[in-house]
Formats: structure tokens, C-alpha cells, sequence
């Protein structure tokens, strides 16, 4: 499934033609494949070479994550006030990772691992917020 019967592209086809519609504009949609198997295999994989870094930004972000979680720990930074900034830090790489996910279409290799990643980051983050709320019981 591609182009525009993509939900995230007929979405957007959609509120295209509403907004034309209301402007007595005119829109004319047509579908494109290719000419060949091997035609639509070479779009397929440009649009994959195109989202592969978007994923692969994603995951240094969640090693960035992960790091920062270390550095609480060892440190011993169980605050509220940080685990608030964490909480933000993880909801942030959900959503890039929800929108990446709506635009790749045909699935970038790098996706799955996103995927693995983003749950290991919740992971630690619950572990995290154990550690803290067990501290603020201590005191």
C-alpha cells in the first residue's frame, strides 16, 4: 500500500480537496506506480533511503535517553523534578517515533530496531521512577 490510500498521505489528500473545494478550486488525483516491477522496487527503496536517517536520528536520541537515565543513577539524581524531565524527554521520542512511523510507508530497515529501542527507553524509564519514588519513601 502506498501513495495517497496511505492513511497518513489520505488524510492530508482529503483536507486538500476540502480546502479546494471551498476556494471553487479544482484537484485532480491520479495513482502512480511504475512502469515495471523494477520501477516501483526503485521508488520503494528512495523513499526508504530517505526515512532510514530519520531512524537512525531516533535511535541516537534514544542512546542520548539512555545515557542520561546512567547519569541519574550514578550520580543518584532521584528527584522529582527530574524524573519529570525524563517523563518529557521519553513522551517527545514517542511522538517523533509515532510520526516517523505514519510517513514510513514501506518500512526503513532501521524501524523495527526504533521500535525495540523505544520500549528498552520505557523500560529503563519505570526503573527510573522506581528508583526515585523508593528514594523519596527513604526520606
Amino acid at each position: 500500500m502506498g501513495g495517497a490510500r496511505h492513511p497518513v498521505f489520505a488524510d492530508g489528500v482529503a483536507r486538500v480537496v476540502e480546502l479546494a473545494q471551498r476556494g471553487d478550486g479544482e484537484v485532480v488525483r491520479l495513482t502512480a506506480t511504475g512502469c515495471s516491477d523494477a520501477d516501483g522496487a526503485r521508488i520503494e527503496e528512495m523513499f526508504t533511503q530517505d526515512r532510514q536517517p530519520q531512524w537512525v536520528e531516533l535511535l541516537d536520541d534514544c542512546g542520548k535517553f539512555n545515557a542520561e537515565i546512567d547519569r541519574e543513577i550514578s550520580t543518584g539524581k532521584f528527584t522529582l523534578a527530574e524524573l519529570d524531565e525524563e517523563e518529557h524527554s521519553l513522551e517527545r521520542l514517542r511522538r517523533w517515533h509515532r510520526e516517523l512511523k505514519a510517513r514510513d510507508i514501506f518500512g526503513a530497515p532501521a524501524d523495527d530496531d526504533a521500535d525495540q529501542a523505544l520500549k528498552q527507553r520505557t523500560e529503563r524509564l519505570a526503573d527510573y521512577t522506581d528508583r526515585v519514588f523508593r528514594r523519596l519513601h527513604e526520606m
